[in-house]
């Protein structure tokens, strides 16, 4: 069916063309509703509808729409206004409108998207099709903060360390052997080895000295010149001479 078969011409009294002229020039009181006849224009809209056969759905409801509005605009012409109506029939009028423009416009849209070429049948791909190529850009974001901490953990890496050891009172390995290897030979009897530490041993040289002669009395024992006794874990240990 042809556009200009599927626009709906009506012939009343006080106007003659297309409906939707008349609705638009019905919102803007350019027309007068008064004169025209709803009878007629229902009348003359049946026809069109059993005349065309081919007429699509969608354009046949948007007549009669277009119809509706028309009687109720011409409605609310002849019958008082109530003021606390909202919307006004004009401005419902005037949505009407807006909303068929966008419909029209949505099927244009549709149409043209229809009728685009299509893959495989009106346009093909390329036999050898390349790949896509992502190029990537950092971007860095960093604030005051950042840029110092970073700034700190790699001066920290790079920074040369300086260990400097204490000097502190000890008691040598060498001299710890000495010390027991005398004491031993001049006692019998069994003796804790706190009693080979030197009297005046305090503090850290204490506990250096008692280190040191601990190791010097393993060492002894496994020379064989000295015994070594514990009653049990963690109790006092006992040196003597080893008999010849």
């Amino acid at each position: 069916m042809s556009d200009a078969a599927a626009t709906l011409t009506i012939d009343i009294d006080g106007w003659e063309g297309p409906l939707d002229l008349l609705l638009a020039l019905a919102r803007t009181q350019k027309v007068d509703l008064r004169a025209l006849s709803i009878l007629q224009l229902v009348d003359q809209y049946l026809a069109y509808v059993n005349q065309a056969r081919e007429l699509k759905l969608e354009v046949a409801a948007d007549y009669l729409v277009m119809a509706a509005w028309l009687a109720y605009l011409k409605s609310a012409l002849l019958l008082p206004r109530d003021p606390e109506v909202e919307p006004s029939p004009e401005e419902l009028a005037l949505r009407l409108q807006l909303r068929l423009e966008r419909l029209n416009a949505m099927r244009e849209a549709g149409a043209r998207l229809i009728a685009r070429d299509r893959m495989g049948r009106d346009v093909f791909p390329r036999g050898a099709p390349e790949g896509l190529k992502t190029v990537r850009k950092s971007r860095w974001q960093a604030e005051i903060y950042d840029l110092i901490a970073a700034y700190g953990q790699i001066s920290a890496r790079t920074r040369p360390v300086m260990h400097v050891v204490a000097v502190r009172p000890v008691m040598t390995l060498d001299d710890a052997i000495a010390r027991v290897s005398e004491l031993v030979g001049e006692r019998v009897d069994w003796s804790t080895i706190e009693s080979f530490l030197p009297a005046d041993a305090h503090g850290l040289y204490r506990k250096s000295a008692l280190a040191s002669s601990f190791v010097a009395a393993l060492e002894l024992a496994r020379q064989g010149r000295v015994e070594l006794r514990q009653k049990s874990p963690f109790a006092p240990l006992y040196l003597k001479g080893a008999q010849a």
